[in-house]
């Protein structure tokens, strides 16, 4: 190497950053890693529930030894209404042999993932805010941070949602509001013992709850709520465009769902430990173009590798699969000495052939799929009138299910034709 010139820069410290950071300075490659933050983990809210399989390829024994919180054995999908909720319950002691998900603090993660960096030789430098890339011609060869400036071979772009660096660039847009969703979310801090009762939890096992309907008030979007180990997270995403359109308050609909009668008593006597927001993209396939420059490669959220089906919210699992993806064709790279934009092509080909791309595509329609409206309320009051139907047992004689389908149908001013529609794009999409 050059005494002047790094074999890659990595411009963040989340997942995407440290997982790429990694798996090049475990090649033997010199590597630095550069942090906005004070230190990696402090910027970033709280943590989410985590796809954690891939990391098991990176780190072996990473859930035993890395800071993970519970193991998601429990998912349940809630259709929460004004006075009602429907809620899918599903446990599965499969999901726990091995774990499958686990809900992780991303302040203590991504702390430890720096760790695991420095001990096979990355150069991490957190406090440091990258202002802009260095080009020589059409070519990216570093980064200039204030007045100072780092030069590499190739440098990969690892800087959240947002991604500041590859639209200083020129060649990522600024993404629609459609695309983008504001998340706000909470932790409440509660005793481990209270959480296992309220949840039903043994051992180290966790719930993870997606939620739908009267938690964003009409909005697209969803509330999510999961354990820690002696918190819970919760709040809500919201998609941008139509947080706007309805002239709401991001804050007051998170508010609304934590005050709401089928949500609160998980809340009860818990103190509030954490509070933010932050933007999450929303946009799906449609937002994983121009990944790629002559010297540079854009991982992780910066990308646009987020998924929402409604029944599962993943980001994490796919920025460290982006980011596996983007060390094996830096090393290629580094290999032949060929940093150009068609040689460092090869990225898209490695994330088609792995389940990130694969992935991405599978659920291409999963975004306009959850833009229908029905979703947000009719159709969960539909769920709950079916069900009240049948436990309302009011001394009238009862009716055939069938029936009682039929008439609450009728009761919400869904066509059964718009209800076949709707089913069979749900179907296509998911």
């Amino acid at each position: 190497m050059d005494e002047d010139i790094f074999d890659a820069i990595v411009v963040g410290g989340g997942i995407a950053g440290s997982v790429c950071a990694y798996q090049l300075a475990k090649a033997g490659y010199q590597v630095v890693q550069i942090e906005r933050g004070s230190e990696p983990g402090s910027k970033n809210l709280s943590g989410g529930v985590f796809y954690c399989r891939v990391m098991e390829q990176v780190f072996p024994h990473f859930v035993e030894e890395a800071p993970v919180e519970r193991h998601i054995t429990r998912n349940c999908l809630m259709f929460l209404n004004r006075t009602s909720a429907v809620t899918v319950d599903y446990w599965d002691q499969r999901l726990d042999t091995p774990a499958v998900a686990v809900s992780v603090l991303r302040s203590t993660l991504d702390a430890w993932l720096a760790q695991q960096c420095e001990e096979v030789g990355v150069m991490v430098m957190p406090g440091v805010k990258v202002d802009a890339v260095i080009r020589e011609g059409n070519r990216v060869v570093g980064v200039r941070a204030g007045e100072d400036e780092l030069r590499a071979h190739i440098v990969i772009v690892a800087d959240g949602v947002n991604s500041f660096l590859s639209r200083e660039a020129g060649f990522r847009r600024k993404e629609p509001t459609k695309n983008l969703a504001v998340g706000v979310k909470s932790v409440i801090g509660l005793p481990a013992p209270t959480i296992a009762e309220r949840f039903q939890l043994a051992g180290d096992t966790g719930t993870a709850y997606a939620v739908v309907g009267d938690c964003t008030e009409g909005v697209a979007g969803g509330g999510f709520l999961y354990t820690n180990r002696d918190s819970l997270s919760i709040g809500v995403v919201l998609r941008l465009d139509d947080l706007a359109r309805s002239g709401k308050s991001s804050s007051d609909i998170h508010d609304h769902f934590l005050q709401h009668p089928a949500v609160a008593p998980y809340l009860e006597g818990g103190e509030l430990r954490e509070y933010g927001c932050h933007l999450v993209a929303e946009g799906g396939k449609e937002m994983n173009h121009d990944l790629v420059r002559s010297g540079m490669i854009v991982v992780g959220d910066a990308a646009g590798f987020t998924l929402n089906t409604g029944f599962t919210v993943r980001g994490m699992d796919l920025a460290a699969g982006s980011a596996v993806a983007a060390a094996t064709v830096a090393a290629q790279a580094l290999e032949a000495q060929d940093y150009s934009e068609e040689f460092l092509q090869r990225y898209y080909a490695q994330l088609d052939r792995s389940f990130v791309g694969q992935d991405m595509a599978t659920y291409a329609n999963a975004p306009a799929f959850l833009e229908n409206p029905r979703m947000y309320g009719a159709y969960g009051e539909l769920a709950a009138d079916i069900l009240f139907g049948v436990y309302n047992h009011d001394l009238r004689p009862r009716r055939h299910l069938v029936m009682v389908a039929r008439q609450a149908l009728k009761g919400s001013g869904i066509k059964l034709t718009q209800l076949m529609k709707d089913g069979l794009a749900g179907v296509r999409a998911l």
